[in-house]
């Protein structure tokens, strides 16, 4: 079993309010949901308005097929508009990390 993690630090636009920072980033974590089958959150910058910290993780039986579906979720964050994607951080665990 091989479990992988990616965290996007994304920049939004023009954003004042929590409020409208939802409005951005609950559309993103859905279709990241529904489009690759992943678990996806907000996972931190809680408290900015123009930051997020979305996470994504996979379960699958093998390395390639990780790799694969987490780079597929990064090209689909950096191609939105409404986001600057700042930074993807990966991460791949699996059988032989004890």
């Amino acid at each position: 079993m091989y479990v992988g993690a990616v965290e996007f630090d994304v920049l939004l636009g023009d954003v004042h309010s929590r409020k409208q920072k939802r409005s951005l980033v609950r559309p993103v974590v859905a279709e990241l949901r529904r489009r690759f089958e992943v678990a996806a959150a907000e996972a931190g910058h809680l408290d900015l308005h123009r930051r997020a910290l979305i996470g994504v993780s996979c379960v699958a039986a093998d390395h390639g097929h990780v790799v694969d579906v987490m780079a597929r979720c990064e090209r689909f964050v950096a191609a939105r508009p409404e986001l600057e994607l700042l930074s993807a951080r990966h991460r791949v665990l699996g059988p032989e990390d004890e």
